[in-house]
């Protein structure tokens, strides 16, 4: 039997406009509390949940042989026992460790010079009788001799942090309630941590001393602006202390020095509206990455005790121009331009700079880390993936450029890289713009418009869309069906304009970007209509919701994940955490009558019309501090309510989970295959 929300029809009265929701009852006033207690949910609203979890257990029952199938081969190209390479600290080498019984990683280091391996946290230990367990923070402590760790329980993303003295694995210090990071001090004497608000905002730095009680803690910083939070790090010369606190298009930063007997932090520069700045210290000087006078971010230096900053890397027009990483020779960095990373090394000494190579393959995403702590050396660690290569790493020597294979991620079950194609095309969309797209499908699919393909897509927060390699996503590729990322606008893909254009008033760009390449997919014979399968989650699932309201006919199927799909809603109302510091990104429907009859016009759960939809997919979870299970469960009822076909519409809620999906590897991969399964059954292609 079809699962049926009750009706209790809501009118709503915004900007002179009045309009009537029919499940609004089921948002509870006390809603953050569910996040932390479970059993607060409304009993008749759990019922119904409840029921649909077994609606879509049943309509999916044909598959679970499928998703067994699917399971064992995304786990057998993960190395289930396999180690990081180690990071030399000053006295210790650090490292990770997973193991084929485990479900969570371990964190391991022996002394150097020394062969005796200890494991400081065991994440299965930790895990043991927990539904839903993940860490916010790992911090060993300068002196080597305490661990700082911060654990979410239930998914709702509350924090406890633990100290544990490592010698004897005592816990010594408990603080509850915590956004989850922890910075030590230098002296090893105390360690900072974010408190929340009363709306789970991040917006208070705390100095915990150890030893004394939590009662005693010092607030060393609260923000007062609502739609701001702030977050506590420190430099790359270890003298100073940097809080940053803003939100989207924003940002300020305040520093105080390691010596100072009473913290005080003071404004580096006081805030601007669309201004984003970030700070670091090295050798003497400032850095400041920044997008004043500079649309796509400039790095400018200047000394210590002077304030005459000069440009250290120019803006670059249309080139997303990425931070700094110091050693004593040698300035590392990064940057963007047409959907591709880039990365830079330059010598101090000559001030000369290049770009590193990393291998013939042009659509890659490469990357580069430090070997040790100790800034007196030449050897870094780089290494890059793509669609079809797994990640590759290798040890570099910046003076001789001498490289060595140090790592590669195996795939134990088997994989030959020249089995796949990957192509970047670029498509136009409705107003001229080229929307790169990045395919990758196995050599023997036929482009002559039969195979499925599954266009995935987020568009949202200046989030980037890298081509990355997933080992999970060939059980799909191999089966004909093709892996499309659209890098629509939203993203900095292409520099910052590429994000202006996909949000706010211009946030339909969004949506119309990821039509056109649908429809440029089928256009050139990769697919056909009624063969798309579309993807998203979270802000992606916002894009999924509006195209499919706007273009159905396109797709065979959809799958939103945690999706912001009733984000008028949830933009009105200011006391959940995210919304106010998201009204430069989506705008602001309470305070602007043009926002709100733009949000209303696209908005997924507000535009549903009574038509055919494709095969959907809704997951959710009851814990998700981000997106509240709310929106997905009221779109899905609606959705029942006016859909003319007879395709799926399932809704997948976990009762112990958060934002990302369940925790554990086991987990993570079984909701992996579930999804996967979904696409493959739609598509006919369950054997």
């Amino acid at each position: 039997m079809i699962p049926r929300l009750r009706k209790q029809p809501e009118k709503k009265t915004c900007h002179s406009y009045t309009w009537i929701d029919e499940y609004s009852w089921i948002h509870q006033d006390n809603c953050l509390e569910i996040l932390r207690d479970t059993s607060k949910l409304n009993p008749e609203v759990k019922k119904y949940l409840e029921g649909e979890n077994a609606y879509t257990k049943k309509n999916m029952a044909d598959t679970e042989e499928l998703q067994k199938k699917l399971f064992k081969e995304i786990e057998g190209r993960i190395k289930l026992d396999d180690e990081s390479l180690p990071y030399k600290d000053k006295r210790y080498e650090y490292f990770t460790k997973t193991t084929s019984k485990g479900n969570y990683y371990k964190k391991l280091r022996r002394k150097i010079g020394d062969d005796k391996i200890e494991c400081y946290f065991d994440g299965d230990l930790e895990a043991r009788g927990k539904k839903f367990f993940s860490t916010g923070d790992l911090a060993v402590s300068y002196n080597d001799e305490l661990l700082a760790f911060s654990v979410d329980d239930k998914g709702g993303e509350y924090f406890t942090i633990f100290i544990r003295r490592i010698s004897d694995n005592k816990i010594i210090e408990k603080i509850e309630d915590t956004a989850g990071g922890v910075v030590w001090t230098y002296d090893d004497k105390s360690f900072f941590y974010r408190k929340h608000d009363s709306q789970k905002r991040p917006r208070n730095i705390m100095l915990h001393k150890l030893g004394t009680s939590v009662s005693e803690d010092k607030l060393i910083f609260q923000e007062k602006e609502e739609s701001f939070t702030c977050s506590i790090d420190t430099t790359s010369c270890e003298q100073f202390y940097l809080i940053e606190t803003g939100e989207h298009t924003t940002s300020e930063v305040y520093y105080f020095h390691k010596d100072e007997k009473e913290f005080d932090p003071k404004i580096f520069i006081k805030r601007e509206q669309g201004i984003l700045y970030t700070i670091d210290s090295f050798n003497g000087h400032w850095y400041m990455h920044t997008n004043k006078d500079a649309e796509d971010f400039k790095i400018m230096k200047c000394e210590h005790e002077k304030n005459e900053w000069k440009d250290f890397i120019p803006a670059k027009n249309g080139v997303l121009v990425g931070g700094l990483t110091f050693l004593k020779n040698w300035i590392l960095r990064t940057e963007i331009s047409d959907a591709l990373q880039k990365v830079f090394v330059r010598d101090v000494g000559s001030n000369k700079e290049e770009q590193i190579i990393f291998t013939e393959e042009k659509v890659i995403s490469p990357g580069i880390s430090l070997v040790q702590k100790d800034k007196n050396t030449d050897t870094v660690r780089i290494g890059y993936e793509s669609p079809k290569t797994p990640a590759r790493t290798f040890e570099y020597n910046l003076k001789s450029k001498e490289k060595k294979l140090v790592k590669e991620q195996e795939i134990p079950s088997g994989h030959n890289r020249n089995d796949y194609i990957v192509k970047r095309l670029n498509c136009l969309s409705h107003d001229g713009r080229q929307i790169p797209i990045t395919i990758t499908y196995h050599k023997n699919t036929k482009l002559d418009g039969s195979a499925n393909l599954l266009l995935y897509g987020y568009g949202s927060y200046g989030s980037s869309m890298m081509p990355t390699f997933s080992s999970s996503r060939l059980s799909l590729i191999n089966r004909d069906v093709i892996w499309a990322t659209c890098h629509i606008r939203g993203g900095m893909e292409r520099g910052m304009k590429w994000w202006k254009e996909g949000k706010m008033l211009n946030k339909k760009n969004t949506f119309e970007d990821f039509i056109s390449c649908a429809k440029f997919l089928i256009k050139e014979k990769y697919t056909s209509e009624k063969k798309i399968i579309a993807y998203g989650g979270s802000a992606g699932g916002l894009l999924i919701g509006a195209v499919i309201n706007k273009a159905p006919e396109l797709f065979l199927g959809a799958i939103l994940a945690v999706p912001f799909v009733d984000n008028l809603t949830t933009n009105m109302d200011h006391s959940l955490p995210l919304s106010k510091g998201e009204l430069l990104e989506f705008a602001d429907a309470k305070g602007n009558k043009e926002h709100f009859d733009y949000i209303r016009s696209y908005a997924p759960y507000d535009n549903i019309e009574k038509k055919n939809y494709p095969n959907i997919l809704i997951t959710t979870s009851l814990s998700d501090s981000r997106v509240l299970f709310d929106e997905p469960t009221k779109y899905c009822a609606k959705l029942r309510d006016y859909k003319t076909d007879n395709n799926l519409l399932l809704l997948k809620c976990e009762m112990d989970a958060g934002h990302g999906s369940r925790s554990g590897r086991k987990n993570i991969i079984e909701d992996v295959a579930f999804d996967y399964a979904f696409a493959l059954k739609i598509a006919e292609k369950l054997d």
